[in-house]
């Protein structure tokens, strides 16, 4: 061993892109993964002859110039990434129930503005002050651009920590427009006068740059990582949990897995829900304050999924997602206990290879609270019991319900189905409550979900969308974090900018 060994607990995204650039730095990485396959949300499974992706079909920030697509140049992924551009003139599709009224949102700060103004024709200046408030927030914050930074808090503008939805209604006055524009809150579980501005402004700018989708699936690319890992001579190994971390005088000392295998090293990294974190540590590490404060934090809301084989030439490849919502008012309510459910849903379809004009499968993502599912929280994967299979058949039919209002005739043309509750993203993800994003934002006490890569411990640092930002768009820049309190602030972003003498 060297003074450069790190091991890294958990294979997801996290674990990954931080792994994949201290191996690239020099460093000897081990990653130690639970599950029999890494990626975490990149992970894929095969049903009914057909390959589905398990949470990331959509990624931002891949087109020329974009911020994660400059990070994979730097680790030197990209031209192996298989990857399809939506489509430019719609990158996302948006249908109403409540008054049948079709939103086919365009690419670029021009293309957005002008495919919106087709329906709401008199909002013109005010959707374009608006797209310049989004842009103007997001060019304040150094990492977002890949900038150096004069230090390692992040600065934000006064708007950023101000309700999203508040945001919105700064700039524009007709309420199906805010809503409209509020559309991609269920990506990161957004709530009325709770997420912050800065949340909605990232990801809203992000997927205005143009959006792309995993081509024959997601998990491509986490290999592509591992592959960044192990040709530096580190060591990626799923299904070997750690089982125990055992900390002396707030230091790690070492991990075992539930193999046997003990691994020290120089610097630990966790890649796992920090509440899971804390059940593995043996000895003292966090005060008792630190460690209820975490567990307290919400997360967001979790998720119900169908996975669909459809039958041949029967449904169509869009080269868009299609958002369902039932009404205007209800963009905001998707974690409220008191609404109905479903109030809204995501559909795709997945590209493929040599792909046809016909789709062999449809994904279909339903916002959903755990406690729908909470009944069955003390189960295991695929011993449920009979009453949550007709659970999950009844959920299922109110799903296909109202894709039929969009879509008649799509359930006669199902071949097959499978079906995930917020239990199976629990046990797949290691979240404490299935969230799909990560912490729940607050933007009037912001500090209680933030937590810093550096911990109390010396050696163990955190990183993964439990940080700060959720997903392929919000995760390599925590990993870039992490990575830094050991190589120095800057000292990646500079690698990523080609210039290695700043520090």
């Amino acid at each position: 061993m060297n003074d450069k060994n790190v091991v890294i607990i958990g294979g997801g995204l996290g674990g990954l892109f931080t792994g994949a650039i201290l191996a690239k730095e020099g460093y000897r990485v081990t990653v130690l993964e639970k599950n029999a396959t890494i990626g975490g949300g990149l992970q894929t499974f095969r049903r009914m002859g057909e390959d589905f992706d398990t949470g990331m079909h959509v990624i931002a920030g891949m087109r020329p110039g974009g911020t994660i697509r400059r990070i994979c140049d730097y680790l030197g992924i990209t031209p192996q990434m298989q990857l399809r551009d939506v489509d430019d003139f719609c990158a996302d599709e948006l249908f109403f129930l409540e008054d049948r009224a079709t939103y086919r949102i365009g690419c670029g700060r021009q293309g957005f503005v002008d495919s919106l103004v087709k329906s709401f024709p008199g909002c013109r200046d005010e959707l374009t002050t608006y797209v310049d408030a989004l842009y103007r927030m997001t060019g304040a914050i150094d990492l977002f651009n890949l900038r150096p930074a004069p230090s390692v808090l992040t600065e934000m503008p006064p708007q950023a920590l101000m309700a999203a939805d508040a945001f919105i209604a700064q700039y524009i006055h007709d309420p199906r427009l805010r809503s409209v524009l509020a559309y991609m809150n269920p990506l990161y579980g957004g709530q009325a006068g709770r997420t912050p501005a800065y949340v909605h402004a990232i990801v809203s700018v992000l997927y205005l740059q143009g959006a792309s989708r995993f081509v024959d699936g997601s998990s491509h690319t986490a290999d592509l990582l591992a592959k960044v890992i192990t040709d530096n001579g580190g060591l990626v190994l799923p299904h070997d949990a750690v089982t125990t971390i055992d900390v002396e005088d707030h230091e790690v000392k070492a991990v075992t897995t539930k193999s046997g295998k003990v691994y020290h090293a120089d610097t630990f990294i966790s890649d796992i829900h920090p509440a899971a974190l804390f059940h593995l540590i043996h000895g003292k590490a966090f005060t008792k304050a630190y460690t209820e404060r975490v567990k307290q934090i919400p997360e967001t809301i979790s998720a119900f999924s169908l996975y669909l084989k459809m039958r041949p030439a029967s449904f169509p490849y869009i080269n868009h997602s299609v958002y369902l919502m039932s009404r205007y008012d209800d963009i905001w309510n998707f974690s409220r206990e008191d609404r109905p459910w479903p109030l809204g849903l995501l559909m795709m379809t997945p590209p493929v290879s040599r792909q046809q004009p016909w789709s062999s499968k449809v994904l279909v993502t339903v916002p959903m609270r755990f406690s729908q599912a909470e009944q069955w929280a003390d189960t295991l994967t695929g011993r449920r019991g009979e009453d949550y299979e007709q659970w999950k058949q009844q959920r299922a039919r109110k799903v296909l319900a109202m894709v039929e209002q969009r879509y008649p005739g799509f359930s006669a043309n199902i071949e097959g189905m499978v079906t995930a509750s917020p239990l199976t993203i629990r046990d797949y993800y290691g979240t404490a409550g299935g969230g799909i994003a990560g912490f729940a934002r607050n933007c009037h006490q912001i500090l209680d979900s933030h937590l810093p890569v550096v911990t109390k411990v010396r050696n163990l640092l955190l990183t993964g969308q439990f940080v700060n930002l959720h997903g392929f768009c919000g995760v390599p820049l925590t990993a870039i974090n992490t990575s830094e309190a050991l190589l120095g602030l800057n000292a990646v972003v500079n690698k990523i900018n080609g210039d290695q003498t700043k520090s």
